[in-house]
């Protein structure tokens, strides 16, 4: 025994504690998760008319008096086992815009739909993958002295790709400013392209909501120089939303409409006497595809996942920050990044510092590199919510209500995590959980390969 480890020690202990059988389907009832939560209370329900208790549950009887829910964190990073369940229900949500379900009508398939990717601007030249990397016929130095070109040909992994060729030159302020405002400029463009599917049929933008509505689902992706930028679905549908068709007007002017809003929006950051005044635009690069029922373009199911896989992708997985807050300067010395990643740490805390700039709480954003918004946003109408994933998931689990039946719930936040020895075995649990999904979509590719 003294030749185990703790972890290997401890899980021998749990499952010689005759409470074990009992744990073990409580971490097996979380898929695995790696930081459950723990809860302590009862719920009982009770016959609207009459009283009569219909069914009662208190944790008294479970392991440590203590019931274990999942932590719901949708980094991998953080929690494989919740991540993946946040990776399905991101895949579900915006499919069921794509395509219908989850009570949306599936007449939003053949509605005027796009893919679109919004990035930043650039803010300096930084290595490329690629056959070459920066070349350039005179191959001078900038005014630090430093190499203005590159001729090398990096490999994607390579760490060089997308840190500045001279970080002197690069705009970190900009950089860090342009995150803190993104989620702004989204709403700008939104705006814009409402206003110029309007203008461009004469019609007041005050009446738009009359004849269309204009839907989305979009994720926010760290690139690899570590600045953001936005994929999103975007759907036309009529005045009261997916059950309601678009005017017919409006499906030729869609794409017109979101690469002019792409070019022309802007936002201006408040005035320092350090920094001066900003005008905050999306980058130069902006892809548009229109999504077809039939025939040519991306798979529906493709979008989604794509979606759905970069949402449950934390700061530090991608190298673009860390996925805990710092406090302190220190905090952002000790952190395990790049020193470009770094550099845009400490912009934003000398930032933050700033009257002007304590708006955007910089330094509390500072492990995201100053980037406030929500990794996925959608528009109310676009499809269903999570919370309505989740009700559905656990209606599924918990069985049928009964009608008329009340329910008194009791329960408060007892602890979190677990011991060495059970986050072995949740560990194992997840994997298999994995691995079984995993075969089971191969054998329905295969079945549908053969048909």
């Amino acid at each position: 025994m003294r030749q185990l480890s703790e972890a290997d020690r401890d899980a021998i202990e749990l499952a010689q504690d005759p409470a074990f059988p009992r744990l073990l389907e409580q971490i097996t009832a979380t898929g695995g998760c790696s930081h459950p939560v723990h809860l302590s209370g009862s719920t009982t329900a009770l016959d609207g008319a009459t009283g009569e208790v219909l069914r009662h549950y208190d944790t008294g009887n479970e392991p440590g008096e203590r019931l274990l829910v999942r932590c719901r964190n949708r980094r991998a990073t953080v929690c494989p086992a919740c991540s993946r369940l946040h990776a399905g229900d991101t895949f579900h949500l915006v499919r069921a815009g794509l395509l219908g379900g989850k009570n949306v009508p599936a007449a939003v398939r053949h509605r005027p739909r796009l893919f679109v990717t919004l990035t930043a601007p650039s803010f300096g030249h930084v290595h490329r993958a690629g056959e070459l990397c920066r070349p350039r016929r005179d191959r001078g130095t900038c005014e630090h002295d430093r190499p203005r070109s590159c001729g090398a040909v990096h490999g994607p992994d390579d760490p060089s790709v997308g840190k500045p060729l001279c970080a002197d030159c690069y705009d970190y302020t900009g950089h860090v400013l342009w995150h803190a405002h993104a989620s702004k400029l989204w709403d700008r463009f939104v705006i814009d392209v409402r206003r110029r599917l309007a203008s461009s049929v004469g019609l007041v933008q005050s009446h738009f909501r009359d004849h269309a509505r204009l839907s989305f689902a979009r994720v926010a992706e760290y690139q690899k120089r570590a600045a953001v930028h936005v994929h999103a679905v975007v759907r036309l549908d009529g005045p009261n939303g997916p059950a309601d068709e678009p005017p017919p007007w409006a499906a030729h002017r869609l794409i017109a409409a979101v690469r002019s809003s792409a070019s022309r929006v802007l936002v201006r950051t408040p005035y320092s006497p350090a920094v001066g005044e900003l005008a905050l635009r999306w980058g130069a690069q902006v892809d548009v595809r229109p999504l077809h029922a039939e025939g040519d373009g991306p798979d529906d199911d493709a979008i989604a996942a794509y979606v759905a896989k970069y949402v449950t992708k934390g700061a530090s997985e991608t190298g673009a920050g860390i996925d805990y807050r710092v406090t302190t300067w220190d905090d952002i010395e000790a952190a395990s990044v790049s020193a470009h990643v770094r550099t845009l740490m400490r912009t934003c805390w000398r930032l933050g510092g700033l009257p002007e700039f304590e708006p955007l709480n910089l330094r509390t954003w500072a492990h995201t590199l100053g980037y406030r918004g929500h990794i996925l946003t959608k528009s109310r109408a676009y499809s269903t919510t999570f919370a309505a994933l989740r009700a559905e998931r656990a209606q599924h689990v918990g069985g049928v209500d009964v009608p008329g039946a009340v329910t008194d719930r009791h329960w408060r936040y007892v602890g979190s995590g677990h011991t060495s020895g059970a986050a072995l075995i949740a560990a194992g649990i997840a994997d298999d959980i994995a691995e079984n999904r995993a075969v089971a979509r191969e054998a329905l590719r295969a079945g549908g390969d053969a048909n």
